[in-house]
């Protein structure tokens, strides 16, 4: 028996041009002498399809097409692939809920339906907020081979994330589906991409065949949709637990596993390729794919010379192409003259545009029309003591409103450049900085920054460049948001690789204060009132995070849907 994975890039709600796409590969599929061909979870209608699921027409349009796609294509082969359907199946009278679904056809009939079991209801899932778990294991034949059907969290049950624990109680659907005869298990996925993760899927997989004696093959959907990107990176193992056959990552790939299999070795995508790479392709498809599914053709961001804009711009670049970037430098008053030449300097590496709009102008006759007001209300007017928080603030929303406007009309989409630790501890300007509609870096700290310009520029053909993209200037200078003289992040905030560990050991690990300075108790730069004061600045910075531009996910704790902490809280971390 010949399988076929095939790991397509849906665009959530476009039910016609999904559909199109899964018989364009199914076509080639055929042509490549598969007898079976298996697609992503919700490939139909693209994951996550959320609220689209509650609204009237959405589920009928998906069974219609999947219907259609199955008694047309279907011929001569097995096709499975993921759709949203009534519990009960597609002609259920009485449907009592929604299954996220597998569908069987072959020669224009279909064979079964499976619905998925284990429903994840963490992170950024919230499956049991749409779907009913199914209680049917099913085995189709397939050439006289025993083909069991599962979907993602069936072989996964949070493992992969550190959620084992939701299904200690659960009946396990890979062990009934190996009791109920099958021979190969076929599992459908759209499971999100985060840096260490497709290890691990890789770890499962493997565990379950050798644990089971029987082949097991997973076919990941790939793309980016909203702030998840999906790695594809598809995989087979035989029972012997070798790795038969490997999907690309971060493409549309078909990959064919012959069962039974040659053993011949496989190169895996995921461990030849370190995590800068697994980054740095992940957020361009981010990028790439948001743009694209959402209609932007061209993005603009502004660049002060620093590293955060440069690695933003340099991933715009790659996504949608030099020539659909620009660069906007915005010198203010207080700029140096290194964040001006290390713009245009970055901007000519990478064959963008570059321009310059001074906000010096803008703030003196800021400064100029506001003052009357303070004095109006009894505060101190701006500039009168060195520039404080008030000054500075304004100064970046002017870059902001600058910014807006150039987007407004171009219709370019604004790019906000801010990293994960800034966000983290309200670093950043509500209305200024933060304008943007997408967030490329949100969920990246400092030191992954610049981590990920190093490897940029150590490995330029990978990305696509002529030549190292990032000046030099931006990597080493200290970090500044220059909006006060000789202004430095370590003036207001402990080093980059102290404030990191903390978010890191807070925001992913969910560590207590008190669990964070008694671990790192005698290391330099953990005093309790540093902890205490970043634990703070973190709470506290909620409410901005909630007004953010959306921003890609590549952690397994971001500043998004997948955290949901409230604003007006009185919880204080012991």
């Amino acid at each position: 028996m010949r399988i076929a994975l095939a790991q397509t890039n849906p665009t959530v709600g476009d039910i016609t041009g999904n559909a199109t796409d899964i018989a364009r590969m199914i076509a080639r599929a055929r042509e490549g002498g598969a007898d079976c061909v298996l697609f992503p979870e919700l490939a139909i209608c693209g994951y996550p399809p959320r609220d689209l699921l509650l609204q009237g027409g959405f589920l009928k349009a998906c069974t219609s097409a999947a219907k259609e796609l199955g008694e047309k294509h279907s011929d001569g082969l097995t096709l499975i692939f993921g759709c949203p359907l009534p519990v009960g199946g597609s002609d259920a009278k009485a449907p009592s809920g929604i299954a996220n679904s597998l569908l069987a056809y072959r020669d224009g009939k279909m064979l079964d339906y499976y619905d998925k079991r284990l429903l994840p209801t963490y992170d950024i899932f919230d499956e049991d907020r749409y779907f009913t778990p199914g209680d049917r294991t099913v085995v189709i034949d397939v050439k006289g081979t025993k083909v069991g059907l599962t979907i993602c969290e069936d072989l996964w049950k949070g493992e992969d994330a550190g959620f084992a624990s939701h299904y200690a109680d659960a009946s396990d659907p890979v062990a009934q589906v190996v009791k109920a005869g099958a021979e190969v298990i076929l599992s459908a996925s759209a499971s999100p991409f985060v840096l260490g993760k497709s290890p691990r899927h890789r770890a499962i997989l493997k565990k379950h065949a050798m644990t089971h004696g029987v082949y097991v093959a997973s076919v990941n959907q790939v793309g980016g949709n909203d702030e998840l990107i999906f790695d594809g990176h598809g995989a087979a193992f035989s029972p012997s637990g070798e790795l038969i056959a490997a999907g690309a990552g971060f493409e549309e790939a078909l990959t064919f596993v012959d069962v039974p299999a040659s053993l011949q070795a496989v190169a895996d995508p995921v461990a030849i390729r370190g995590d800068e790479e697994h980054l740095f392709r992940a957020l361009v498809l981010g990028v790439r794919d948001y743009c694209r599914k959402t209609g932007f053709r061209t993005a603009l961001l502004g660049l002060s010379g620093g590293i955060d804009s440069a690695v933003t711009a340099a991933l715009a670049c790659a996504a949608l192409g030099p020539e659909n970037v620009t660069g906007v430098a915005l010198p203010g008053p207080y700029s140096s003259e290194h964040s001006k030449t290390d713009a245009y300097d970055l901007a000519k590496r990478l064959g963008m545009k570059c321009i310059t709009v001074p906000i010096a102008p803008m703030f003196e006759g800021a400064v100029r029309t506001i003052d009357p007001a303070m004095n109006a209300v009894g505060a101190s007017t701006l500039g009168e003591k060195l520039p404080d928080l008030a000054e500075e603030n304004l100064q970046s929303r002017l870059r902001g409103t600058t910014l807006m406007a150039l987007s407004n009309r171009t219709g370019a989409i604004v790019l906000t450049t801010g990293n994960k630790s800034e966000l983290a501890v309200g670093y950043c300007t509500l209305y200024g900085d933060m304008n943007g509609g997408l967030a490329v870096l949100c969920d990246l700290t400092k030191n992954w920054v610049y981590r990920l310009a190093r490897w940029m520029n150590a490995h330029p053909g990978a990305c696509g460049f002529a030549a190292a993209p990032i000046p030099d200037g931006s990597i080493e200078k200290p970090p500044s948001a220059e909006l006060r003289p000789d202004q430095k992040d370590q003036d207001s905030l402990p080093p980059y690789d102290v404030l990191d560990e903390i978010l890191n050991r807070y925001v992913e690990k969910r560590q207590s204060a008190g669990e964070i300075i008694r671990e790192c108790k005698g290391r330099a730069g953990f005093a309790e009132a540093t902890v205490r004061r970043i634990v703070r600045l973190t709470d506290v910075s909620e409410y901005k995070r909630k007004q953010a531009a959306l921003g890609l996910k590549v952690t397994g704790v971001a500043f998004g849907s997948g955290r949901r902490m409230p604003i007006a809280q009185g919880w204080r971390s012991p």
